[in-house]
């Protein structure tokens, strides 16, 4: 769970400023205890408090006369070059407010020309017709320059990316050559085929009774007649093509 911001402003109630001086005091002495320690530098700190009679002071007297006898000894433009008081502190803080404000209400009229334009585009610029002013029109009119800049940057990206990259890669390539191949084969095998079976059926057309396997002869005298039935011969009648 995330620490709940404090409000920077004085605390109204004695007790709970006093509570605060203390827990925020001992804080800033540890904060400069491990400023001092781990960046190797001098430093100290003298808090003076309405409920103390004397200041407390880190890391001792003798320590911090130190530190500000070498501040003395600095030139006076070098002393109060990031020196501030409560005036211009709260004078910092009001020129940052107010540069967050303008941030704000910026974004906020972006966001309003964005909704008009939106509008406009679904068919309702009569009804917006009577509302808009100069103002309006003239921020309308930037807020579509944006956005045609946007998309002529837009379109100008994905031109240089078409003309970088190749038309048909290498392995598509192959991929197309291979399919052409085997369709250019396919067609040479019908027409084969298709030859085949009419020379078959001219074949057998021509002497349908030797192609069935019988033989008119003659007896065991050479006279006698007879009908004996041979096998054909398989290997001369199929091509080997088709049954080897």
């Amino acid at each position: 769970m995330t620490r709940k911001k404090v409000k920077l402003a004085f605390i109204s109630n004695d007790s709970a400023r006093k509570a605060t001086l203390k827990k925020r005091k001992k804080g800033l002495m540890k904060k400069v205890s491990e400023l001092s320690t781990l960046c190797g530098i001098d430093a100290c700190a003298i808090i003076y408090s309405p409920y103390e009679n004397q200041p407390e002071v880190w890391p001792n007297t003798a320590g911090a006369q130190r530190v500000v006898a070498q501040f003395k000894r600095m030139p006076e433009m070098e002393q109060s070059k990031k020196m501030v008081n409560q005036e211009s502190f709260i004078r910092q803080r009001i020129a940052k407010a107010g540069e967050q404000l303008k941030k704000l209400r910026r974004e906020n009229r972006e966001k309003e020309i964005t909704e008009v334009m939106y509008q406009l585009l679904t068919g309702k610029a009569a009804a917006l017709q009577q509302s808009l002013i100069l103002t309006d029109l003239n921020d309308l009119a930037w807020m579509l320059d944006q956005n045609l800049k946007e998309i002529d940057k837009r379109i100008e990206t994905l031109k240089k990316e078409a003309a970088a990259a190749p038309v048909v890669s290498q392995p598509a390539a192959a991929v197309i050559q291979t399919v052409t191949a085997a369709a250019d084969q396919q067609e040479v095998v019908g027409v084969d085929l298709g030859q085949r079976q009419n020379w078959f059926v001219d074949w057998m057309m021509s002497n349908p009774n030797e192609h069935m396997g019988f033989e008119h002869g003659g007896g065991s005298g050479g006279g006698g007649g007879g009908d004996d039935m041979n096998i054909p011969n398989h290997h001369a009648v199929w091509p080997g093509a088709f049954f080897p």
